[in-house]
């Protein structure tokens, strides 16, 4: 056999160079792939310790509540839009359920599993009211989604301040905590069972029913998608809807951990869950995004900043780096953009 035979593959195509899988893997997977080896490296030589299976196993189970809301902002991502209220989402929903418990633990003292109940449903209402808000703002009004996030952003955590007085609310029911916060099934912490759940159905949702395909094709083309005859004004309302339930979620999850109500929870989350979506090959142009992929990305941004603690990176400075991975993104999002038109 020549060395031109071996070179060729079973359809006598020449054999892919190193070069050409990497520009393939990037094309299809982004940057990920290569930031999260990099920052294996980079920690486990820094800290001999950080790449043990019980660190991992710790960088999961904190990466949970970025992997819920990075999940929210992956759909409005998707529609060509981002959400920049997924912060204040989390802590309305933390306050208001922290409220509620509260009172209807004066009403209701011997009834626990009912005043939990009660706190998790006005959490959930009051997310809603945020979802609702921005999926009007924008697929109604045709707002920009910038503006109609930031300002409903604002609305909402000068509203949680208004409850609490900037005070943390307190005595909220053991079981919450014992149940949502620390709780397991077989094993299994109850946070990581609600984000696998999470992670099934939005997959299905993405890749197997009507809605998915509906989202991908508005961030695609707008126009095209309304000469289609999907209504794309409720597909945006829908995804913004979701993406504030998805925080809400993660908002009780997290009081459950605190075991208090608090207006700061998710102050830097709307930062990280773009940042975990981008580096997830998550197009800010719509109609590219991949599920699984974004699961790695808030991964990989908890990994990042488990890595620097290990490292006892300051808290200023690792605000500096994950905006500098931000920035990073976007410029080989830029990139990426460009080679897929090239080879369209």
């Amino acid at each position: 056999m020549t060395v031109r035979a071996q070179a060729l593959g079973e359809a006598g195509r020449p054999a892919a160079s190193p070069l050409r899988i990497v520009t393939l893997l990037f094309l299809r997977a982004g940057v990920l792939p290569f930031f999260l080896v990099a920052a294996l490296v980079i920690f486990s030589i820094a800290a001999p310790h950080f790449c043990t299976v019980q660190n991992l196993t710790d960088v999961a189970r904190q990466s949970v509540y970025l992997v819920l809301v990075s999940l929210g902002q992956m759909l409005v991502l998707i529609t060509g839009g981002f959400d920049l209220s997924v912060g204040t989402a989390i802590a309305l929903t933390s306050v208001v359920s922290a409220t509620v418990m509260v009172a209807a633990h004066g009403v209701f003292p011997h009834a626990e599993g009912l005043v939990i109940a009660l706190g998790l449903l006005g959490g959930l209402c009051a997310a809603l009211v945020i979802g609702v808000a921005n999926g009007i703002g924008v697929s109604v009004f045709g707002v920009s989604p910038f503006i109609m996030t930031l300002g409903v952003q604002s609305v909402g955590a000068g509203i949680a301040l208004f409850l609490t007085g900037g005070v943390p609310i307190g005595n909220l029911p053991d079981a919450f905590g014992d149940i949502l916060g620390f709780g397991r099934i077989a094993g299994i912490p109850v946070p990581v069972l609600v984000a696998l759940v999470a992670m099934i159905v939005m997959w299905v949702v993405m890749n197997r029913m009507r809605m998915g395909a509906q989202i991908y094709a508005v961030g695609g083309n707008v126009k095209a998608a309304h000469l289609s005859g999907i209504h794309t004004g409720r597909t945006l309302f829908i995804a913004y809807l979701a993406c504030a339930v998805l925080a809400s979620i993660a908002g009780m999850l997290l009081t459950a951990r605190v075991n208090s109500g608090e207006t700061d929870l998710g102050s830097s989350i709307a930062l990280q869950s773009i940042a975990a979506c981008v580096i997830a090959g998550v197009s800010l142009r719509g109609g590219i995004g991949r599920v699984e992929s974004v699961v790695l990305g808030a991964f990989f941004i908890t990994l990042v900043q488990n890595g620097m603690d290990v490292m006892q990176v300051g808290s200023y400075m690792q605000m500096v780096l994950l905006g500098s991975l931000l920035i990073v993104a976007v410029i080989v999002d830029q990139l990426r953009y460009r080679m897929l038109l090239g080879r369209s």
